[in-house]
């Protein structure tokens, strides 16, 4: 299994000191991938990623340099897909981990929202980020780490089913 590896969304990304607490906790690899340089104050093991202007530059980026077992943190869906498809892992700023088990359902209702808001059916308005959203965030994004560290060593929880 590979080197544990973040990849940030981060124009965007409300979990950006969450994201680097856990690295620097875990001496981890961090790539801050946006379309504009982000002020904030990093560590050497940080590298911030300046992509071209574009829609999908920072997504691009990302789909295309994650490797298996990296994970991903990002909000955007389609994003998060091409991260499974690559062997990756992806994690949104809620704490919602995404699998090849619910990323069909996740799509489909983005874009089931998206035509209810073209219809005019729906405003489209987001719920606003919570502490405890922050607090679900950094919960998953320490047992993802956790788990693939363990997995990385051989070693897997007991389930207490022993031979």
């Amino acid at each position: 299994m590979n080197e544990i590896i973040i990849y940030v969304d981060g124009d965007a990304c409300p979990v950006k000191e969450e994201v680097l607490t856990v690295a620097y906790r875990h001496n981890l690899k961090v790539y801050l991938v946006s379309n504009q340089w982000l002020r904030i104050d990093v560590g050497s093991n940080v590298e911030k990623i300046v992509v071209p202007e574009g829609a999908d530059a920072a997504d691009d980026w990302i789909a295309d340099t994650i490797t298996q077992g990296g994970i991903a943190i990002t909000a955007d869906i389609p994003l998060a897909r091409r991260c499974l498809d690559a062997g990756g892992l992806a994690l949104g700023p809620t704490g919602r981990a995404f699998s090849a088990d619910n990323i069909g359902m996740a799509l489909a209702m983005r874009d089931l929202k998206a035509h209810l808001r073209e219809t005019g059916e729906s405003k489209g308005y987001n719920a606003a980020f919570t502490k405890r959203d922050r607090s679900n965030f950094l919960q998953a994004l320490e047992a993802m780490v956790q788990k693939h560290k363990r997995e990385k060593n051989g070693t897997k929880k007991a389930t207490g089913n022993s031979v």
